[in-house]
This record gives C-alpha cells, sequence and structure tokens, in this order.
C-alpha cells in the first residue's frame, strides 16, 4: 500500500483563530482532569491577580496544532513540540495560532509556531515542531 502525503513547502503558513469559552475550559477540564484554581475557580483567579479564569496553556497549544494539521495534511502527525507559553490567555480572549514550515528534509518538517491575543497583539506563544508521515508499528 503506497500512502499520498501531501506536499510541503517551505514557507507555507496556515493560521486558527478561536475565542476560549467557559463551555470549552470545562470541557478541558474534563479531559485533562485538571482543576488548578487559575483555570477553574474565577475567584481563586481574581485573587491571584488574574482578571478571569486562565486558559489552559495546553488547549491554547492545541489552537497551534490544528495550523500543523492544516500543513501537513490528513497523513501526518506532530512529533515533536517545543513550546514557551509568553503571556497568560485569559477565557474569554480570542486568540490566533499560526505555524509556518521553515524547513523540510524529505518528507519531515520543521515548522515555526506562534499565537498572539486578537485584541492586544500580545504574543502570547512561540515555538516550534516536527510534522512526520504518519507511520504504526
Amino acid at each position: 500500500m503506497t500512502i499520498e502525503h501531501s506536499p510541503l513547502a517551505v514557507g507555507a503558513k496556515a493560521s486558527f483563530r478561536k475565542t476560549m469559552t467557559v463551555a470549552e475550559q470545562a470541557m478541558f477540564t474534563g479531559i485533562s482532569g485538571n482543576l488548578g484554581g487559575l483555570y477553574v475557580d474565577a475567584v481563586r483567579a481574581k485573587a491571584a491577580g488574574a482578571e478571569a479564569m486562565v486558559a489552559f496553556e495546553l488547549a491554547t497549544a492545541a489552537l497551534a496544532t490544528t495550523c500543523l494539521s492544516r500543513l501537513g495534511g490528513p497523513t501526518r502527525r506532530v512529533a515533536e513540540t517545543n513550546l514557551r507559553f509568553v503571556a497568560p490567555v485569559l477565557v474569554g480572549d480570542s486568540i490566533e495560532a499560526s505555524a509556518e514550515i521553515i524547513t523540510v528534509d524529505g518528507d519531515i518538517a520543521r515548522c515555526r509556531l506562534s499565537g498572539r491575543n486578537t485584541a492586544s497583539g500580545e504574543v502570547i506563544l512561540e515555538g516550534e515542531a516536527v510534522l512526520v508521515p504518519f507511520a504504526r508499528g
């Protein structure tokens, strides 16, 4: 069986924009089991100095994986990530994540990741990821 891979091109970009909602925060709490006060308790978050509950960092990172999926196509997966969460995201903030292919070596692509708060323009996430062909076994 031959698997056709989407072409990879240095400079190819993808972006994805989403508002981090209370409903999604609740779903991610269920998935992750994280009951940290900053994430699930508005009173605790405000006591810590936040204006609202803090969105899960890995939920914001998931926006970047949407971009990676668009760049890599249906036959590639994320093999590696290196992320820095530069600034907190509050529930209710709108975030735009982006990914750009910076190198291609055969079927493997290294990508630059970023995310920003669309209202303030503040960078909230930076990093890199590697896309590889899906292989099992």
